[in-house]
């Protein structure tokens, strides 16, 4: 059992995390890694935990081509994972390819206060800059660790 310890000022903000497809694919074969330990964390009440179907498709199409046998871990994980609507149809506000411009938009729509995401390529220069992204800090699940 792993422990950690929340800052005040964690608890006292309201923390909603938007997780990206790589995030959800990373987590369902890797039961003791980071990002399973984030949705570990959010069942305990830390924070909660969101995703849309758009990238909750993404990374089943993954893991069914690259891990096909963490099937059924990620069907389990999905089930504390909420939903959110898909948002394509509008402008981003930050300039980003076609395939992630979703994920961003979704998660700004849910009102989320973090993106997590492995993508440092799209995201990278997004990072840890909540001013030019509307609000959202956008970070790495290990950048997210590190800062509690």
């Amino acid at each position: 059992m792993r422990s950690v310890d929340v800052s005040k000022e964690t608890r006292t903000q309201v923390v909603k995390l938007f997780l990206d497809a790589n995030v959800l694919f990373i987590a369902a074969p890797n039961p003791n890694g980071k990002a399973a330990f984030v949705l570990e964390l959010s069942q305990k009440g830390r924070w909660s935990v969101v995703s849309s179907s758009f990238a909750m498709e993404e990374a089943r199409r993954n893991l069914e081509a690259k891990f096909p046998d963490a099937l059924v871990s990620f069907d389990k994980l999905l089930r504390t994972v909420g939903v959110v609507p898909d948002i394509a149809e509008k402008t981003c506000p930050i300039e980003l390819p076609e395939g992630d411009a979703p994920i961003f938009l979704s998660a700004l729509g849910a009102r989320c206060s973090h993106l997590l995401t492995g993508d440092r390529k799209d995201f990278g220069r997004f990072m840890n800059e909540p001013k030019r992204t509307s609000g959202v800090v956008i970070q790495t699940v290990a950048d997210f660790l590190s800062k509690l």
